[in-house]
């Protein structure tokens, strides 16, 4: 009997320790114009292409080629195509069944391209002239901007169109997700991605990492933006420093499952219940927050804020160069 109280203390007293102990957390305390394309006869035939094998790609957003390779991707759009990849979801291509990109620093209302000089060479505009609209889709999103340069570049529901010099043929989408600003375009003009998958409209995950030029692999959430910890928290016990006019410049980032998560390591992925009431997910117990200054994917400006504030790696762990 002595022997099997013994067991029983020692067993329960392990699954205390494992329920209190996870993170040691207390109890809650260019001036532009756009318009509709005309009906236009297609240009060139072919019809859309069946899917290849696309790739994620990382990197600053613009990538290499010489003009022989670029040259070729200014060729008309022709009667565009939907194609649907497993990893992206609904595609469109050109009639050649190559991926058209949006650019997120690019705008909609008005149309406005963002991408010139360097980028737009490893980026080609696509030409309005002649483009139709697939079958299936309304005619009525297809648009085009006269950019800067003077070319009448190809709109789907606003977003100024455009080819990646990487993708060599039909079904490559080797431009999907480069500099955390580069977007296969869906149908209706939005970024592609999968139907469910808990995936926002950018076909990311609530929570995944990119590579950063100066910093290395870092925490992104779910529209792109640089994760962040603070060094006045701490993770044992978890605890947060801070609150107030704090989170206006530094707002939480909310719970995430982690099913819809990616690249993220898993070890001490819990919500923290904030004294103020709020949840906040945590790496490795570290809670975590975005940045107000960052503006678009890919800023990184809350690095190194105060010495205290830090984007994070994949670990949790912050990036201190």
């Amino acid at each position: 009997m002595k022997t099997w109280r013994s067991a029983s203390f020692v067993a329960c007293a392990a699954v205390l320790l494992a329920l209190t102990t996870a993170c040691g957390q207390d109890s809650p305390e260019q001036a532009a114009t756009g318009q509709n394309v005309g009906a236009v006869a297609p240009a060139g035939g072919g019809a859309g292409a069946s899917p290849g094998a696309g790739t994620a790609a990382g990197g600053d957003g613009y990538g290499s080629g010489d003009a022989a390779a670029t040259s070729g991707r200014a060729r008309a759009a022709g009667r565009l195509a939907v194609w649907d990849s497993k990893e992206l979801g609904r595609v469109v291509t050109d009639s050649a069944g190559l991926t058209l990109y949006r650019f997120d620093k690019d705008t909609a209302k008005p149309p406005r391209s963002d991408c010139a000089g360097e980028c737009a060479v490893a980026w080609p505009p696509v030409p309005a002239d002649g483009a139709t609209a697939p079958t299936g889709v309304d005619a009525g999103l297809l648009g085009e901007v006269v950019r800067a340069d003077g070319v009448r570049q190809l709109t789907l529901d606003g977003w100024p169109m455009y080819r990646y010099v990487k993708d060599g043929r039909a079904g490559d989408a080797k431009g999907q997700g480069v500099g955390a600003v580069w977007f296969a375009a869906a149908p209706d003009g939005k970024k592609a991605a999968p139907a469910g998958g808990g995936s926002d409209a950018a076909g990311r995950p609530g929570l995944s990492t990119r590579v950063d030029p100066k910093l290395g692999e870092i925490v992104v959430d779910k529209d792109g933006m640089t994760v962040y910890r603070f060094t006045k928290d701490s993770a044992w016990p978890m605890r947060t420093a801070c609150i107030g006019e704090c989170l206006e410049k530094w707002p939480v980032v909310a719970p995430v499952d982690k099913a819809q998560t990616k690249g993220i390591k898993l070890k001490g992925y819990v919500t923290f219940g904030r004294p103020d009431g709020i949840d906040q997910q945590t790496i490795d117990c570290w809670p975590l927050y975005t940045f107000a200054a960052d503006k678009v994917p890919g800023d990184t400006k809350g690095q190194g804020v105060g010495g205290t504030w830090f984007a994070v790696k994949p670990d949790g762990k912050p990036v201190k160069l």
